[in-house]
C-alpha cells in the first residue's frame, strides 16, 4: 500500500534550498570533521578526508573547505557528533547546492522549452553490491558515469565512486551508528528537487537498494510525486559475501531455504528488533544484516528457540574488499570470537549448517587444533 505524501514535510523542507544559512556562525568543516585515520577503510567514513576531497564542490569553491595542505587536514580534531555538526555542514552545502538546481534547470531548458515541458529528470536507485567493483552489473556502470548528481551511501566503496564521470557531481548522505549526514526526509528532497530540475539523479546504495536499504521509501516517494524511478539491482552482500567463501547458502540435503535478517536494534538497543522461533530452524541459513552489536542477544535466543549451540557460523568485516576479515566459530562463541579480533562494521554473519561447507572452516578447524595441541 502506497504511504501517503506529508504536504506539510515538504513545505517545512522547502528551507533546504530557499532558507538563508548565517555565514558568520559557520564553522570551516576542515577544522570541524577531517580525520585521516579511516583511510584505511574501503568506504566512506564520516570524518574520512577522501570524503570532503570527494565533494569539495559543494563548500562553496572550496571557500569554506580548506583541504589544500593534506598534513593540516590530517591533524584536525574531531569533536562529539552533535546534531549541530550536521546543520553545519548542510549550511555550508546550500549555496552550492542551489547553484547546481540553477545550473540544471538552465541546461534543461536551453535544450528547448521549459524544464514543466520537457518533463522531470530520472531517478535511479542504483545497487553497488558489497565492495568489490567488478561486482557491479553493466548498467550500474553506465548509469554512474552518466549521471549528473550522484547520491551516495557510506557502504558504496571507494573504488566504485572511482567510476563516476568526470562532469557529475557527488554528494554524501550516508548514515552510520551516532551520525547520519541527512535525515531519510532531507534524501527525499534532494531526490525530488534535483529531479524535477531535470537531472539525471543516481542514487547509489550498497549492495542491493531493496534489501535493507530503505530503496522502497524513496522509491514510494518519489512515484507519489510523479517521479519516474529505475531501479537497478546490485548483488547483495549475502550473496556477494556468501560467494566470496565459498559457502552455499542453500544446499540440497543441509539447508533448503535461507532468511535474511537486519540485527538492528529498537532505539540503538543490544537486542535485536525480531526473532521468530522458525529463524532458529536448524536446515534454514540465517544472514543476519548490521548485526555487531546484537548478536549476543540473537545467538542466545536462537539457541532458545532451538538451534544447536554447535551451529557453523561466520562473521565477515568488509567482505569482497582487500581490507576483508573473517571470523568462523560455532554460534555459541561466534560473539566472543568478533570480540577478540575486533570486528567492526560493516560486518555480515552468516548462521547455518552450509557455513562448514565452506574450505575456509575447515581451515579454521586446523588452526584451531593446531593451537590446542600446542
Amino acid at each position: 500500500m502506497a504511504l501517503p505524501y506529508n504536504h506539510h514535510y515538504k513545505l517545512s523542507l522547502s528551507s533546504l534550498f530557499s532558507g538563508k544559512p548565517n555565514s558568520s556562525r559557520l564553522q570551516p568543516i576542515c577544522c570541524l570533521q577531517c580525520n585521516s585515520s579511516v583511510s584505511s577503510s574501503p568506504f566512506t567514513e564520516k570524518h574520512s578526508l577522501q570524503r570532503y576531497l570527494r565533494d569539495r564542490w559543494v563548500y562553496d569553491n572550496n571557500q569554506q573547505l580548506s583541504l589544500n595542505n593534506d598534513d593540516h587536514a590530517a591533524s584536525c580534531s574531531i569533536p562529539p557528533d552533535t546534531d549541530s555538526i550536521r546543520v553545519n555542514d548542510i549550511a555550508l552545502q546550500l549555496p552550492e547546492l542551489r547553484k547546481l538546481l540553477q545550473v540544471l534547470k538552465h541546461k534543461r531548458e536551453s535544450c528547448g522549452g521549459q524544464v514543466s515541458r520537457n518533463g522531470p529528470g530520472n531517478v535511479f536507485l542504483v545497487g553497488t553490491g558489497p565492495g568489490d567493483p567488478d561486482l557491479l552489473t553493466v548498467k550500474a556502470v553506465r548509469v554512474i558515469q552518466n549521471a549528473d548528481l550522484l547520491l551516495y551511501d557510506r557502504l558504496v566503496s571507494n573504488a566504485v565512486l572511482d567510476l563516476v564521470g568526470p562532469d557529475a557531481r557527488l554528494l554524501y548522505v550516508g548514515k552510520t551508528a551516532g551520525y547520519h549526514s541527512r535525515t531519510q526526509e532531507e534524501i527525499h528532497e534532494l531526490l525530488l528537487s534535483f529531479a524535477e530540475a531535470g537531472a539525471t539523479v543516481v542514487r547509489l546504495k550498497g549492495g542491493d537498494p531493496l534489501v535493507f536499504g530503505r530503496g522502497g521509501e524513496e522509491m514510494d516517494f518519489l512515484q507519489q510525486q510523479g517521479i519516474q524511478v529505475k531501479v537497478i539491482p546490485g548483488i547483495t552482500a549475502a550473496s556477494g559475501i556468501a560467494a566470496e567463501l565459498g559457502i552455499p547458502l542453500t544446499h540440497r540435503g543441509v539447508a533448503n531455504s535461507v532468511r535474511f535478517l537486519t540485527g538492528h536494534s529498537r532505539k540503538g538497543g543490544t537486542d535485536p528488533l525480531f526473532v521468530a522461533e522458525n529463524a532458529a530452524d536448524p536446515d534454514s541459513t540465517l544472514v543476519v544484516y548490521m548485526g555487531l552489536s546484537t548478536l549476543p542477544s540473537l545467538a542466545l535466543k536462537l539457541i532458545h528457540h532451538g538451534l544447536p549451540p554447535d551451529t557453523p557460523a561466520a562473521a565477515v568485516e568488509r567482505g569482497t574488499t582487500p581490507q576483508q576479515r573473517m571470523v568462523f566459530a560455532e554460534v555459541k562463541d561466534l560473539a566472543d570470537k568478533i570480540k577478540m579480533a575486533e570486528l567492526v562494521s560493516p560486518t555480515l554473519i552468516i548462521i547455518g549448517k552450509v557455513v562448514a561447507l565452506s574450505p575456509f572452516w575447515r581451515q579454521s578447524l586446523k588452526e584451531e587444533s593446531c593451537l590446542v595441541e600446542a
